[in-house]
């Protein structure tokens, strides 16, 4: 691809329009679509384009970066709304949600049937890794697709890893991943209401176990939140209730069993059925609280 390409972007949410800032600072022509006005105006500030509609946001695009919430509504955009049959034959699809593999699978061959190319690409890195560029990006795609998108994906991810040749081996490792976080998680809190039920000093125990070799980067990053009354939310209990579902998914395709996901992920969805799915996810701690009897 040309230094300056012509990019369409669809979803700028709190993830998606800081990437999408970041590929216009790259030198990208970048024209984006949210349902939310607002969104599209934020980007036009920042040099990028809004556009009146998903088909003139896609005419003459060599790239369209979906990031969106899951794979239902990637599906819409491309299948029911349109997406595909706008796009320049040969355009490349980065799929930069988190999707279980299965369906990502699905969905390239839908987009190869159209004469596009899907870059099964999720990231990894939060808002943070958003606004700083600083994203982990796993792709699933052949050599040639990898390489070709790779210039684009680097302007909003500081480390790139092509996973392998097929489209789904991004979304294996990306459930990989959410796998260990959501579990590392749900050790975090579990170990932190222990310490509470037996009467210690909580903030003392965090202290020490963060430097001790039980640490983790979840329980270093998310300890703290989970000590605090009302913490803000960087990240919803609910998107771990999905993701732990996908990781469960992926060990369902490969005939695997993961006891350790399905507690973590039933620890999750307790807390959200007791409807605080849009909590910090550090307030899984509340779901063993509750379970406890821990006040």
């Amino acid at each position: 691809m040309t230094d300056k390409t012509t990019i369409a972007f669809v979803g700028l949410g709190s993830m998606g329009l800081p990437m999408a800032k970041n590929l216009v600072k790259a030198g990208h022509s970048v024209r984006g679509f949210d349902m939310r006005r607002e969104a599209m105006d934020a980007l036009a500030a920042a040099g990028g384009e809004r556009s009146a509609d998903l088909a003139a946001a896609c005419e003459e695009a060599s790239v369209l970066i979906l990031m969106v919430v899951n794979a239902a509504q990637a599906r819409n955009v491309l299948i029911d709304a349109g997406a595909l049959s706008a796009l320049p034959a040969g355009t490349h699809v980065c799929l930069m949600a988190t999707c279980p593999p299965d369906e990502v699978v699905a969905l390239g061959a839908e987009v190869r049937t159209a004469g596009k190319v899907l870059v099964d690409c999720p990231v990894s890195g939060g808002v943070v890794g958003a606004k700083a560029g600083t994203l982990t990006i796993m792709v699933g795609a052949p050599k040639a697709a990898f390489d070709a998108v790779a210039p684009i994906l680097r302007a909003m991810g500081d480390k790139l890893y092509h996973c392998g040749p097929e489209v789904g081996q991004g979304a294996v490792v990306k459930a990989i991943n959410q796998l260990l976080c959501g579990v590392h998680l749900a050790a975090a809190g579990e170990a932190l209401a222990l310490g509470q039920k037996a009467g210690v000093d909580v903030a003392t125990l965090l202290d020490i176990v963060s430097g001790s070799a039980a640490s983790s980067w979840m329980l270093k990053d998310r300890g703290p939140r989970m000590l605090m009354d009302e913490p803000p939310v960087t990240s919803a209990v609910d998107i771990f209730v999905k993701d732990l579902g996908i990781a469960l998914s992926a060990g369902r395709s490969s005939g695997m069993g993961l006891p350790l996901a399905a507690a973590a992920h039933q620890m999750f969805l307790a807390e959200s059925g007791s409807g605080n799915g849009l909590a910090d996810d550090s307030q899984v701690i509340a779901a063993y609280r509750r379970l406890n009897g821990i006040s």
